[in-house]
Order: structure tokens, then sequence, then C-alpha cells
């Protein structure tokens, strides 16, 4: 692991506790690698919203293993996990609870019963295929981490994320996401097909004598205190500028975007910046880092025009074209 350095305002024991606690995330990247063949990119991206307390929404096609990867994550954190299956007759009350009557001493009385939503890691599974009110239901979990039923609110436990699948929407009997929702995710990541010899590799694990034994690397609350560390990485003012440029730039004319991105992408790209410097145990904030988490943040928060979606050009070309018209 590379030696955290610039030190800048960090007192010794937080450059100890810094150091300690890359040296563990590294060692929990590498437990998920086990059980996931490729996919590095898509590990690493994962691993940065967990950092930052964000939620995550994997794109691709069924049968690429992010059901798999959730699990696995769930598994080397040892976080409480819960998966709901998002179908077109999945109901709110489905995902949060619901007031149920029960009798005691003084006669009736409502309680409630908690849904799946109350858990660390929430695997909301194809959830593209569920109709817009039940998606909804997960809005107040995603933001303000509480559950609201009746006129009572109930506190989730923390640390709480939701990774979300989603197939293409081409697809048959899938509905697209509100855009409100849409910007609740910290991250859309796009998973790709494996090549050949990862395609090798993934028949080898699942179809051999025996899957490797994943295991603990850290809990929930290291990965609370390693969310502390990342909050307190500074962000130069020229990389920070940079930064907002890059959002600003979003709702200038443009003739391939219709709308740009909200001011929550500005605050998740410098959380972002902050755990992927990170993860490779720096205490600055560099132009690459904004460069490289540009993509997961931003590709769902920017609306193609007509004339985008017409000449085939992606949110991805966009904000690749975005990053070549900023200078450092």
């Amino acid at each position: 692991m590379e030696a955290v350095r610039n030190m800048g305002e960090w007192d010794k024991s937080r450059l100890q506790d810094a150091g300690y606690m890359a040296e563990r995330l590294a060692a929990c990247e590498a437990e998920i690698q086990k059980g996931i063949i490729g996919q590095r990119e898509i590990i690493r991206q994962v691993m940065l919203a967990m950092l930052t307390g964000g939620n995550v929404l994997l794109e691709g096609m069924p049968g690429l293993g992010k059901t798999r990867l959730v699990g696995t994550i769930g598994k080397v954190f040892d976080l409480s996990f819960k998966r709901i299956q998002f179908t077109p007759d999945l109901m709110p009350s489905d995902v949060t609870g619901t007031n149920i009557i029960v009798r005691n001493e003084q006669g009736n009385a409502f309680s409630f019963s908690r849904g799946p939503i109350f858990a660390n890691l929430i695997l909301a599974d194809e959830i593209n295929r569920a109709t817009p009110k039940t998606q909804s239901a997960l809005l107040e979990a995603m933001q303000e981490h509480t559950v609201t039923v009746g006129n009572e609110s109930h506190r989730l436990a923390e640390p709480f994320f939701v990774l979300a699948t989603q197939n293409p929407i081409e697809n048959e009997g899938t509905y697209p996401l509100p855009e409100a929702q849409l910007d609740r995710f910290m991250f859309k990541i796009l998973v790709r097909f494996p090549s050949k010899e990862e395609l090798r590799g993934i028949v080898a694990l699942t179809e051999g004598a025996g899957a490797p034994v994943i295991e603990k690397q850290i809990d929930g609350e290291g990965l609370l205190a390693a969310r502390a560390l990342v909050n307190q990485i500074p962000i130069a003012d020229a990389v920070m500028d940079y930064l907002l440029e890059l959002v600003m730039a979003t709702h200038a004319p443009h003739p391939h975007i219709r709308e740009g991105a909200s001011p929550r992408a500005a605050q998740a790209l410098i959380r972002a910046s902050k755990a992927k410097a990170f993860l490779e145990g720096r205490l600055n904030v560099s132009f690459q880092d904004v460069k490289e988490t540009a993509y997961p943040v931003l590709r769902h928060r920017i609306i193609p025009s007509f004339d985008a979606v017409s000449e085939g050009i992606t949110e991805d070309d966009i904000i690749q074209k975005l990053l070549a018209q900023r200078t450092e």
C-alpha cells in the first residue's frame, strides 16, 4: 500500500488511523475480488460509494453477477443484508413495513411491523421492474435514512446503503426510474459483459468443486470510522473550482444536453474524489480524482437532448467532451 503522504494539518494519530484504515479497506477490496471474477473497476466504485455513504445503481443485463457482488460485499463488511425482489405487484408496504393490529391486555392496538428496508445493506434487485409508486417508497430511506409510516418516523441503522440493480430500459416489463430517485443514487455503474478469460474464471468459480470462502475484514463501526477520516480530507481551491465548473458546464447551452446535473451531483463528486484519494493512500484530492469519478456521478444526472439520442451520443460521450473542454 502506498504510504500516506501530504500530511497538511493532520496530526500523527490521525495519520496512523488513516494508514491503518487504508490497509483494512485494501484487504476488503481484495476479499471481494475473491468472489467476483473481473469487474475490478466496478468493485472499486462500489467501495468509493460505501466510504461516503452513497447509494449505487448497477445497470447491466441479467446474469452478470450484480446480485453476487452485493452479497459478497455484505459478508466482507459484516453488514446485515436484505434482498428485495422488485416486481410489478410489489407494494410500498412490502418495502417499508406497515402498522398491524395486535391484541394486548388493554385491547387492540397498532404495532409497527418492520419491512426488509430495516437492514444495513439493501439489495433492490431489478428496481425498474416495480411501479413508480413502489420505487418512490425508497426515496426517504435513501436520503434521510428514515421510514415514515402513518404519523410515525423510524430511524434506520447506520451504516445504511441501497445497492440497486436494473436491467437496461429497453428490456420488456421495465419502468424508467423518476429523476428524483435517480438523483439520490451517488453512482450509476455500468456492468459490462465479461471477456472470454473472465468468463472462463466465472464458470470455474460457479461450477467448480467449491466456491471460495469469503471472510469478514471490517465491520460497520470500522466503515463509519473510515468515512469520518475521508470527510476530513481537504480539497485545494483550484481542484474545487475545476469540479464546480464541470457541474456548471452541464447547465450551459449545449446541443446534446436537455437538463444538467443537480447540486447534489457536486456534493457527490466532492465525496467520491476524497474517497478515491484515500483508497490510493493520499490525503489530497487531485484533478485526476475528479475526472475519473465524474462518469459514475454524472451519467444518470444528465438528460440528453433529442439530437443526442438520435445521433447515438451517450451520457458518457457528453461527459468526455465536457472534461476535454476543462483546463486544470
